[in-house]
């Protein structure tokens, strides 16, 4: 779901174990309209709050969205902010479709880690840190090296505050590590890998400052790919482990391995390029996404290749931001992630979202000029497509024509459209409460007064409005003419 919608295929009936150091993340959100009369410093009205697990408690979210069984093993203080932490987590596993999380924790003997940023209208002004300065070595325990023994992958997301330093779970994990793959996420103040781990995926940054002293400094090794990759090539000799996997933001990553092939030829794994502007999380979301295929069989190359692909669509559609539903709402149908993602991200922005709907039985030239000028108002546009039962309600039993998952591919198909959702219900009044577009959009044989979804839109400030119709073009008509060419 990618940000919100699964990578690749559900991995049913797997348990992936997350290993490492587990924060709080909360987001301040609201407006930044004015500076404050004692400073040159914006004041925030803050509108919401947001918590959220990070660290090793963010991929496991994000497997667990996935569809994944997740064993979370880390260390856990015994504070009053820990209760926000595995509430968050619960309400990830009670997501329609998610995955279960089990936490096996011992203490940390330090007060839970707190990363708050405040953000104003889309933007980040400052981000607040508490407690996050290393503490002491956690408590591992048994039933915390008992857990590696029963999933078929792990990952260490490594955040330097002493899980994935502890002797007895590093021989753990460089036992299991010659049965199932180990990912590890490293830190730059965390601990090396173990040897047994199948690939190790620091970003561009993480990856030069734990090679410091490994290679020359030269100005070619910071400037170009073949830096990058002579950097890989000697981490990957200091670890002992299979593969390094050098995250490039936006350019993708580059592959070096043991394999013979590859170690003569480091691999570059090209992204597709994104305008989302948060990047945080995009690490986890690979990481994640590369233990998952790995645990289902794939091969190194592969798992990777989906990696980048799903960080890129992960930043595509807000990052961490993206992960934020509404309480209380039950889920929609289709690409229904995608198009919550694309209207949080696109306000993010301070973007205009927009939204139309219908049958879209037979797609044709009226609704192909329809959907572009829709789109022409604003930063995105969402298309609420009704479904084959609703379709059947309103027009038939002999409709639709054509099936919703193919009607969703068609339109999504279309450059101007941004993501497609398909609701049950005759009008899309309720899943226009969920995305709230700023403008919704009919054609000009509707008249805007008379939409049933006019009040809905303008609750919350938005309008309706409608574009040109063009005469002569309809799916019936269409379908009518198909049924005497028949």
């Amino acid at each position: 779901m990618d940000g919100m919608r699964p990578t690749g295929d559900r991995r049913h009936g797997r348990r992936i174990a997350v290993v490492g150091d587990v924060l709080l993340d909360v987001d301040l959100l609201g407006r930044a309209d004015r500076l404050s009369p004692d400073a040159p410093v914006p004041v925030v009205s803050v509108e919401r709050s947001v918590g959220r697990a990070g660290g090793a408690g963010l991929v496991a979210t994000l497997l667990a969205r996935d569809g994944v069984d997740v064993v979370l093993v880390t260390a856990l203080g015994d504070d009053d902010r820990v209760g926000e932490l595995r509430a968050a987590l619960d309400a990830v596993a009670a997501l329609p479709g998610a995955g279960s999380i089990s936490v096996v924790a011992g203490p940390a003997g330090a007060p839970t880690p707190v990363k708050t940023r405040v953000r104003g209208d889309g933007h980040a002004i400052v981000r607040i840190d508490e407690g996050c300065e290393p503490p002491g070595a956690p408590t591992i325990t048994a039933d915390m090296l008992d857990a590696l023994d029963e999933v078929d992958a792990v990952v260490v997301a490594d955040y330097g505050r002493g899980v994935a330093a502890d002797p007895r779970l590093r021989d753990a994990l460089d036992r299991v590590g010659g049965r199932i793959p180990v990912v590890w996420d490293p830190h730059r103040n965390g601990s090396p890998p173990v040897r047994a781990a199948a690939v190790v995926t620091p970003n561009r940054s993480e990856a030069f400052a734990l090679a410091d002293g490994l290679v020359d400094d030269g100005a070619s090794v910071f400037d170009d790919l073949a830096g990058v990759d002579t950097v890989a090539a000697a981490l990957l000799e200091s670890w002992g482990c299979e593969a390094v996997l050098v995250t490039l933001g936006a350019k993708g990553a580059l592959l070096r391995s043991r394999d013979r092939v590859a170690a003569q030829v480091p691999h570059l794994v090209s992204a597709t390029p994104s305008d989302g502007t948060d990047p945080c999380g995009a690490g986890d979301r690979l990481a994640a996404t590369v233990a998952s295929e790995l645990a289902a069989g794939e091969p190194l190359g592969d798992a990777v290749a989906a990696g980048v692909a799903a960080a890129a669509r992960f930043v595509a559609s807000g990052g961490v931001a993206s992960l934020d539903r509404p309480a209380n709402t039950s889920p929609l149908r289709g690409d229904s992630a995608d198009a919550l993602a694309v209207a949080h991200a696109t306000r993010e922005r301070g973007g205009v979202v927009v939204a139309t709907g219908g049958c879209f039985d037979l797609l044709h030239a009226g609704h192909a000029r329809t959907l572009a000028a829709a789109r022409a108002l604003g930063d995105c546009l969402i298309v609420c497509v009704n479904s084959d039962d609703s379709v059947r309600r309103l027009k038939g039993p002999e409709r639709p024509i054509m099936a919703e998952d193919d009607r969703s591919d068609l339109l999504q198909a279309l450059e101007c459209v941004d993501a497609v959702v398909v609701f049950e219900e005759d009008t899309p009044e309720a899943v226009l409460r969920r995305i709230r577009p700023d403008v919704w959009v009919k054609g000009g044989d509707y008249v805007a007064a008379d939409l049933p979804e006019t009040g809905v839109i303008a609750a919350w400030g938005g309008r309706t409005v409608t574009v040109p119709y063009h005469p002569g073009r309809s799916s019936t008509r269409l379908a009518g003419a198909l049924a005497r060419v028949g």
